[in-house]
């Protein structure tokens, strides 16, 4: 089948996250990702662990498929040219140096856009390449902290808590994803690149809708909710005899249905409980009464019971749960690859099902500078620079 993407080759000089996220996404789709990394041990993920498997990080393998890898020094003069000779060719150009970083290495996006005018290039950043904060460097952590999510995750008075997978990374890699992508359309319509720049921290304040929107509206600081939904009720998390299930139930039919199921129709009518904003004010109220029927019965036997009556319903899986539902196996969310040191490894699947062009999984995470001479020879360079690359350590080849 044809890849969607198939046309494209990335140069990603990214490291850890955001970066390698967003190429991945690319390379899941067909673009030819070159993974350009630092002779001191590559991108930093690869030391990410325990766990390990054979030595190699389970981090790095789960974020680095699809991509092939060449270790470049930027430090030396032939490093910066071995770059300018690979973006001649390149359509997308990644990294997430410090601001300053590329432009004093000759390999910014005014330097790149001379040799290539239709160079699509993407700088990834703790804070946005411009604003009081651009010299500084970010994490997904100090992202989540400064864009408000930590103060809204948890329960009230418990201590930070920082969403349990690194969203503003994840955020970015996504924006970054999409943004890559728009400016490719422009590119194919007008013949130009373009510079594009994505955030942690804005990719974090970004997913603060709901939370973002009160604020607007009333000034009010929100406050973390546990499990419960800001805007409607019943929403959350709620007790049965044997642990937690989540039951959404956010407008009027399908809070009756849930009513119904649980054989407690006196709720529909009950005044407290007679729309969205009623069951909003009294939702602490709700929640009792809700429990007071629920506990009352293991979780399988009310996940089916609401399953039968339309309500939207689920269980609290653990990660190693989520992984054994007949739903994920049937969507083939879990697939195997064989490493060259690794052996078997387990990936994440592809998300997204394109049913013309789908996406497709070629091969594993590499090792590191396992590419570096089959890369230069596909752009010209002979056997005899190679090898004095390798002697000079411009480059690393494993």
């Amino acid at each position: 089948m044809p890849e969607a993407l198939g046309d494209i080759t990335v140069l990603d000089c990214s490291q850890i996250l955001a970066g390698p996220f967003c190429s991945m996404l690319l390379s899941d789709m067909g673009a030819k990702v070159i993974k350009i990394e630092k002779p001191s041990g590559g991108d930093d993920t690869r030391r990410f662990g325990p766990p390990f498997i054979k030595n190699e990080s389970a981090a790095f393998l789960a974020m680095n498929r699809n991509k092939r890898s060449i270790v470049i020094d930027f430090k030396h003069e032939n490093g910066v040219e071995i770059m300018k000779n690979l973006s001649k060719d390149s359509t997308i150009i990644i990294e997430n140096y410090r601001t300053g970083v590329m432009e004093k290495l000759g390999l910014g996006y005014e330097d790149l856009k001379k040799i290539n005018p239709k160079i699509i290039y993407c700088s990834i950043s703790g804070f946005g390449r411009t604003g009081p904060y651009a010299e500084r460097g970010g994490f997904d952590l100090v992202a989540q902290g400064m864009s408000g999510l930590m103060s809204i995750t948890g329960i009230p008075n418990s201590p930070p808590i920082k969403v349990g997978v690194p969203i503003a990374d994840m955020n970015a890699g996504m924006f970054a994803t999409y943004s890559i992508l728009s400016a490719y359309i422009h590119m194919l319509k007008s013949g130009e690149g373009q510079y594009l720049e994505v955030s942690l921290l804005e990719s974090a304040l970004a997913y603060t809708v709901w939370e973002s929107s009160s604020y607007f509206a009333t000034k009010e600081i929100p406050e973390p909710l546990g499990s419960s939904h800001r805007l409607s009720a019943p929403y959350q998390a709620l007790k049965t005899v044997d642990g937690y299930i989540n039951i959404g139930a956010p407008n009027q039919s399908n809070y009756e249905r849930l009513c119904k199921a649980i054989d407690r129709e006196d709720l529909i009518e009950n005044k407290d409980f007679i729309d969205n904003a009623n069951r909003l004010n009294n939702r602490e109220k709700l929640e009792k009464e809700l429990e007071k029927t629920l506990s009352k019965k293991k979780s399988n036997y009310w996940i089916k019971k609401l399953d039968d009556y339309g309500v939207p319903c689920g269980p609290i899986n653990n990660i190693g749960e989520a992984w054994d539902d007949p739903q994920v196996i049937a969507r083939n969310m879990k697939v195997t690859l064989e490493h060259p040191t690794a052996g078997k490894i387990e990936n994440i699947g592809i998300s997204p099902k394109l049913y013309k062009t789908p996406g497709r999984i070629t091969r594993p995470a590499p090792i590191l500078g396992e590419h570096s001479t089959e890369i230069l020879e596909e752009y010209g360079y002979n056997k005899k620079t190679i090898s004095d690359f390798i002697d000079k350590k411009v480059i690393i080849q494993n």
